[in-house]
């Protein structure tokens, strides 16, 4: 039986694996099935993680590897795989701030990722991205036309980066840019680990009338070394309901526009 809601590529990984683990073996066509997507789309999934070691091709179907939940995960494979369901709630909520023609940006990262589907609600919408994964699962949906800015390749993220990638952005007006970050509290604002992705988040605010964070609630209270902008630079932040009362009461004071989404999803 398919899912009754589109999901993201590493979201469908998962439950590739996850089938593989109690079938053995399925046919392309039995995944076509029960994850509701395209055959091309199944197609694509297969090679992503044949790619990764954790299954193998035969002939008209896949079986798990033998290397399967030995090999360690990539880097964005394995934060995808964390918080899903805050990340999934996080971005439905964000897309209620979508309207139709808008132009938005979706920084790199797996939260800004899973705002992908819902876009489908809306008409009109241009995506501008520097994020590799976020232009992949638009190839499913032709709907939406998507910019990628280019730039420096960051593998660990899966994005492009840097001068390169930012410099697009002074020539896109935005309507909305939509930021990620694994590291944000009252004193530090948003920060970074690397200067390019400090250089590149600032330039999509620039470009942009309105800038919303998504992050969940386990990444506030953490900070990196390299400042972003301060929280009463955003327009909206959108996290989840583990983020404590007076989190909560300090960032509405700072005047921002705070939209809480429940942990679970639901």
């Amino acid at each position: 039986m398919a899912t009754s809601a589109p999901l993201i590529p590493e979201q469908r990984h998962q439950e590739v694996i996850r089938l593989l683990r109690s079938a053995g073996v399925l046919s392309i066509r039995h995944l076509v099935e029960l994850l509701g997507v395209s055959h091309m789309t199944v197609r694509r999934d297969i090679a992503v993680l044949e790619a990764a070691g954790q299954v193998v091709s035969v002939q008209g179907g896949v079986r798990l590897s033998e290397w399967t939940g030995i090999e360690p995960p990539r880097e964005r494979a394995a934060r995808a795989m964390l918080e899903l369901p805050r990340k999934r709630a996080i971005a439905e909520r964000a897309a209620e701030l979508i309207e139709d023609d808008m132009v938005v940006f979706l920084d790199a990262g797996t939260t800004c990722e899973a705002l992908v589907p819902f876009l489908t609600a809306r008409r009109g919408i241009t995506v501008v991205t520097n994020d590799f994964f976020v232009i992949t699962t638009l190839f499913d949906y032709p709907a939406v036309e998507a910019i990628h800015t280019g730039g420096t390749v960051d593998i660990a993220s899966g994005s492009a980066t840097g001068a390169l990638a930012a410099a697009p952005l002074a020539s896109i007006s935005l309507d909305i840019a939509f930021l990620s970050t694994g590291t944000w509290d009252l004193i530090h604002g948003v920060t970074a680990s690397k200067t390019d992705q400090v250089l590149l988040k600032r330039a999509a605010m620039e470009a942009a009338s309105s800038t919303v964070l998504l992050s969940d609630s386990t990444k506030f209270g953490t900070f990196e070394r390299f400042k972003v902008a301060p929280l009463d630079t955003l327009d909206v932040i959108v996290t989840d309901d583990g983020l404590p009362e007076e989190g909560r009461s300090a960032v509405t004071d700072l005047g921002v526009d705070l939209r809480i989404t429940a942990s679970s999803g639901r």
